[in-house]
């Protein structure tokens, strides 16, 4: 049960409230969250697919090369087309030699032939198991002429997704200076991915495919690992980037998404990956202490036709917190003004925070639920002598 105090307008009353917050907060038992482990890599992030709540990093904004990891953006753009119409599962792309498997002779590749057609359906799959930098030409010249111009729209989705720190010249991730991304903008973008493309994002979760007789398997080795319920994402590597890997996985209704940059070797983006999300799912959890739409405190209202309103908010509100400190939440809200009617259902009148251990951890508006007309002559009257008195009774 979370504990409602009155907040921010500061009187004798709500400062008494807070008193006793803190010292019920004090007598409930301790919860250790031990620190995140050490990753051994450039750069790190693990963070809530639902909240975005950031778990732990390192190195967050720091721009690096994302190698294969730019394949993701690479599918993010072509399901948005998708999706839009403009593009459909079952087009023939007709294979150019700058697709041609032969261009890229020490790179994965999904072997495609110059002058062949191959379906968008394989392609996708090309890009995501095999890691294809021949297939990602082929969409991105399908979707948009060239790859320069499909970079083009790369970088315009960056733009709408609020990646910050990320450029992009190529739809595969080979090197190039003007090429970069940072941890932070590929945990953006794969909760993007995960979110607003769920079909393509099951791709992600398929262990091999067989193009032209060869069959390869999907590089992500956690999606074997039975101890973790891994369903994604992608791996990268290059001489500059060096090993790379983002996982997703679930447990217990709880998503987690883990961007390792920069690692020394295929195990080592492996392991770092595992340790990370092990500790997300030991040590945090993810929970919805109130439901839009229900009441949060039934308050007093002034020049009304009742005498309270009920308050509360019009979104859910999914917060993560160290697991075990649900008890510990504390709910406090701040109004805009003393309330008066009359007042519309849904108006914005104050904020709702959510608090742990003194720290807001999340804040929402905080609405009325139900209209408020104006009262009574008398009532009127009466509510405005004990306004001008400051006989109030909140």
């Amino acid at each position: 049960m979370l504990r409602i105090i009155q907040r921010a307008k500061p009187s004798l009353l709500s400062f008494a409230f807070l008193v006793i917050g803190t010292l019920l907060h004090t007598a409930n038992a301790a919860v250790v969250t031990p620190p995140a482990p050490s990753v051994a890599a450039e750069g790190f992030l693990l963070t809530d697919f639902e909240t975005g709540h950031v778990i732990a990093s390192k190195n967050a904004d720091m721009q690096l090369a994302p190698a294969s990891l730019t394949k993701i953006m690479t599918i993010y753009v072509i399901g948005k087309e998708l999706q839009a119409g403009n593009i459909s599962l079952d087009d023939e792309v007709t294979i150019s030699e700058n697709a041609w498997a032969k261009k890229f002779p020490d790179s994965s590749k999904m072997f495609i032939e110059v002058g062949t057609q191959v379906s968008v359906r394989d392609l996708l799959r090309g890009i995501v198991v095999q890691s294809g930098n021949d297939a990602c030409v082929a969409m991105a010249e399908h979707v948009a002429g060239s790859e320069s111009a499909f970079a083009s729209m790369m970088n315009a989705h960056t733009a709408s997704l609020g990646m910050s720190g990320s450029h992009w010249v190529n739809a595969h991730g080979l090197h190039d200076p003007d090429h970069y991304t940072t941890p932070r903008d590929m945990a953006i973008l794969s909760r993007a991915l995960i979110a607003e493309t769920p079909e393509m994002y099951k791709i992600y979760s398929e262990k091999e495919f067989t193009y032209n007789g060869i069959k390869q398997y999907n590089r992500n080795s956690l999606l074997w690992d039975k101890s973790l319920n891994v369903d994604g994402i992608k791996t990268g590597h290059t001489s500059d980037a060096g090993y790379s890997l983002i996982t997703s996985a679930e447990q217990g209704g709880m998503r987690l998404i883990s961007v390792v940059m920069g690692t020394d070797s295929e195990r080592a983006r492996k392991v770092e990956n595992k340790k990370l999300l092990k500790y997300g799912f030991r040590f945090y959890e993810t929970l919805t202490p109130y439901q839009a739409g229900h009441s949060f405190v039934a308050h007093r209202i002034y020049m009304g036709d009742r005498e309270t309103v009920d308050l509360g908010i019009n979104q859910s509100t999914p917060i993560t917190i160290p697991r075990g400190q649900a008890a510990n939440l504390e709910a406090n809200f701040e109004l805009d003004d003393k309330l008066e009617a009359p007042l519309a259902k849904g108006q914005v009148v104050g904020k709702l925070y959510l608090q742990l251990d003194g720290e807001d951890v999340a804040s929402y508006p905080l609405v009325t639920l139900q209209e408020v007309k104006e009262g009574s002559f008398f009532n009127r009257m009466k509510d405005y002598i004990m306004l001008q008195l400051g006989f109030d009774d909140e």
